[in-house]
């Protein structure tokens, strides 16, 4: 019996099942550093804490931020996203990803997280920014954190992005190099070097959905936090603001921005591999809004 194992003895069977479906989807093609990630003290804590990677990344993203929080007292999971972390980086299984799947990921984290802690705090960054902002309005945990969240691209109007989207899922799908001059040596390895164009469009499919019900009704999460960079280089931020705006004027006292200023322009201010300095200024201020000083 490993530590993993022998921590999560001591929870009810229900509990150890959950924990069970969600580590089986780990199959052996996926990496050792793609698999999902548990992070948890032998109880059930007064909290515990579900971190959603992005787009073509893998919960070793979230790794040491992971490990931090745990080692503040939480239970810590970190779900690999469907058809991600493949040891094949060159996999072609993200042409397969549908809004589908993802929101039947969030939906077994929020229900395993529950288990594992008194309340539920879910974060997440670009992509998991978008299923963190779906969750908030479907669920009633504890906090909210979308980090960078994927509602829209830069430099791209939201109005043409539902055209945009549609158009591309009627296309054949084509994997993209996010560095094309890098292309395959881009680090870190425990990410895809590619994304596919199908997968982006159901993505974008999955936050036209969020952004039409923040018109619609108040998220119902305790408290939402919206965290972005002021120098963004990749999803469209006027899309936060104007949910930000959507959700409090539903009178959602509850809905809070925060800019973080001073950084360069970039993206990906989660992955220490890829950008040490950055998680070093980033992960002192998203522990505080986790924990809520």
């Amino acid at each position: 019996m490993n530590r993993l194992e022998a921590t999560i003895a001591v929870f009810p069977d229900e509990t150890r099942a959950l924990i069970d479906r969600l580590l089986a989807r780990d199959h052996d093609g996926v990496s050792d550093l793609g698999r999902t990630l548990l992070l948890v003290h032998p109880e059930v804590r007064p909290s515990a804490v579900v971190l959603f990677h992005g787009l073509s990344a893998s919960p070793a993203q979230f790794a040491r931020f992971a490990a931090e929080l745990y080692d503040h007292g939480h239970n810590v999971l970190v779900p690999r996203l469907p058809h991600h972390g493949h040891r094949n980086r060159l996999s072609t299984a993200l042409e397969r990803l549908t809004a589908d799947e993802l929101r039947l990921t969030a939906k077994q984290s929020v229900e395993l997280a529950s288990r594992l802690g008194e309340r539920v705090t879910v974060a997440g960054f670009s992509l998991g920014g978008l299923l963190t902002t779906w969750i908030a309005q479907h669920d009633s945990v504890h906090r909210a954190v979308a980090i960078a969240p994927f509602l829209g691209v830069a430099m791209v109007p939201n109005r043409w992005m539902p055209p945009l989207a549609e158009l591309l899922l009627r296309l054949p799908n084509r994997f993209q190099w996010w560095d094309p001059v890098a292309r395959e040596r881009q680090l870190p390895e425990h990410g895809y070097p590619r994304y596919a164009t199908h997968a982006l469009a159901h993505a974008y499919r999955l936050a036209r959905d969020v952004l039409d019900e923040a018109t619609a009704h108040a998220p119902r999460t305790t408290d939402f936090v919206f965290v972005t960079n002021a120098r963004e280089a990749a999803v469209n931020n006027r899309a936060v603001f104007r949910i930000v705006e959507q959700l409090r004027a539903h009178h959602s006292t509850n809905v809070r921005h925060v800019e973080l200023t001073g950084l360069p322009l970039s993206h990906d201010v989660i992955e220490p591999l890829r950008h040490p300095n950055l998680a070093d200024r980033v992960f002192p201020q998203l522990l505080s809004i986790i924990e809520g000083e």
